[in-house]
């Protein structure tokens, strides 16, 4: 099932079309391509500064490359992690970069292996270690194809330098205390911890008016702050006529974004302060989601229902 697109700000790297490192790298390990055939870092060498990259000279290689500038001492990622990394990318014949997320002030998020991001960043990362910096060299095939995407051509190899910060191990489902649900004019949600989609069940009755929060299962983990970036598993349905309209369980595979990131006021309001590891029941109303526009499959002055696992904080 497609993300909706006005949930949230969203960076150039994710898809819209079809623990800390050390200083491995000296400022000059890079400045002249290497042998191994990948442009050359002319600046910001190390794990943590922004990096310039020269421009590649010749034919670029036809398969996806990956090269270890500086290796971590961290775990090694694996499909399903939650993982938060700096990067700069540019195409192969530009020495121009066309995103970089060191100039955000905010890392980038994403699950490995879920498809949120282009297929090079999701095979050329897998079994790097936290704490490295690693060069990426993307064919079209596993970048932005034939279509292209912005600034990037049609056809372009790209070129990624990428810093590994944060890797977690992510927990099926939530964990905690079942909380009460009594409030009959409320959608009740399921309580089942086996990692599948939780029922919910909306009421015949109006929705409210103002935004509600409430706990399903509360975990004894930290609160939110809107600073943070949290790994989800989420249901969301209309309220009228209780039609599912997005899942991250539909696809079995999590959503991470930083909260700051939400564009959907009421979705953040309702999770800053709540504990990770809980499970919360919002209900969304128009004024606090996507108002009078239509999204997608939400027609206009919709209140949503949403079940979200706040499975884990980066």
């Amino acid at each position: 099932m497609r993300r909706l697109a006005g949930l949230l700000v969203v960076p150039l790297l994710l898809l819209s079309t079809a623990a800390c490192g050390d200083d491995k790298a000296s400022d000059s390990a890079s400045t002249a391509p290497t042998e191994k055939g990948v442009p050359a870092i002319t600046a910001g060498a190390k794990f943590g500064e922004k990096p310039t990259l020269a421009k590649g000279e010749g034919n670029p290689p036809k398969e996806l490359k990956t090269e270890v500038i500086s290796e971590g001492d961290g775990a090694k990622l694996k499909n399903g992690d939650a993982i938060q990394v700096n990067y700069l990318g540019q195409s192969w014949d530009s020495d121009k970069p066309f995103d970089n997320s060191f100039d955000k002030g905010q890392p980038f998020d994403l699950t490995l292996g879920a498809g949120m991001v282009i297929q090079g960043w999701d095979k050329g990362l897998v079994g790097q270690k936290v704490g490295s910096r690693v060069q990426l060299v993307i064919p079209p095939d596993l970048g932005y194809g034939e279509q292209g995407q912005g600034d990037i051509k049609p056809g372009a190899t790209l070129v990624f330098v990428v810093d590994v910060l944060k890797a977690k191990t992510i927990p099926a489902s939530a964990e905690g205390t079942d909380v009460a649900q009594d409030n009959i004019d409320l959608p009740k949600v399921g309580t089942n911890t086996d990692g599948k989609a939780p029922s919910v069940k909306i009421p015949e009755s109006d929705p409210p008016k103002k935004l509600v929060s409430n706990y399903v299962i509360e975990s004894d983990g930290d609160a939110l702050k809107e600073t943070d970036s949290v790994v989800v598993h989420y249901k969301a349905m209309l309220w009228k006529g209780a039609k599912e309209f997005d899942s991250t369980y539909t696809s079995g595979t999590t959503a991470t974004f930083p909260l700051t990131n939400i564009a959907v006021k009421g979705l953040k309001d309702g999770l800053v302060g709540k504990k990770v590891g809980s499970r919360v029941l919002l209900v969304i109303p128009p004024d606090q989601g996507f108002g009078d526009e239509v999204q997608q499959t939400v027609p206009a002055n919709s209140t949503l229902v949403w079940s979200v696992d706040l499975l884990a904080k980066m």
